[in-house]
């Protein structure tokens, strides 16, 4: 238990460190006499509680507002970078997130039958949508691809029909060839 308690302090003294730049945290702090880390806990505790308890049926605009809250913002970031791993992480989020939200559309039982559905709903977006998690993959790799992958046809784009048509004409002059083919 002390190494939880011990790993969980430097983490909130971390993040004290990583914010102390940002001037709203900042303020707070100065206003609460609370370290950035205990604030920015007890905001994400209450908005968890909010909608758990789910007063009003707030629990459902807080749960879809954190499970798109946080990807467009990771989204917004892959769109800025150059590799495409983010990217590939976030569309698979993305296509997880349609795919909850027609199912839950269509399936209004599901909020009947899963006792605190928006609580659980939200843990569940933020595994996903996490990139630390890799959650988003993970589903999609279980649930939604092996039913996708028997209905949608990936077409073949110019580039991979002119390397098919060059390794052909490749194979079929295989004796005539000038000797590049022999150096790779």
């Amino acid at each position: 238990m002390s190494d939880f308690t011990s790993s969980f302090q430097s983490q909130m003294k971390e993040f004290d460190t990583r914010y102390s730049s940002n001037k709203y945290l900042q303020q707070l702090e100065e206003k609460t006499n609370l370290p950035k880390s205990y604030i920015t806990v007890g905001l994400a505790a209450l908005y968890l509680i909010l909608i758990f308890i789910n007063v009003g049926g707030i629990g459902e605009i807080l749960s879809n507002f954190a499970g798109f809250v946080i990807p467009a913002y990771y989204s917004l970031i892959a769109i800025k970078t150059t590799t495409s791993k983010d990217d590939t992480q976030l569309l698979t989020y993305w296509i997880v997130f349609a795919f909850l939200s027609v199912v839950e559309f269509w399936s209004k039982t599901i909020l009947y039958l899963v006792p605190f559905y928006w609580f659980v709903k939200t843990v569940f977006l933020l595994y996903i949508a996490l990139p630390q998690t890799g959650g988003a993959v993970l589903v999609y790799n279980a649930a939604i691809a092996p039913v996708a992958d028997r209905y949608i046809v990936v077409p073949e784009t110019k580039s991979d029909e002119i390397k098919a048509a060059v390794d052909g004409a490749a194979g079929k002059g295989h004796g005539k060839a000038s000797g590049f083919s022999l150096h790779h």
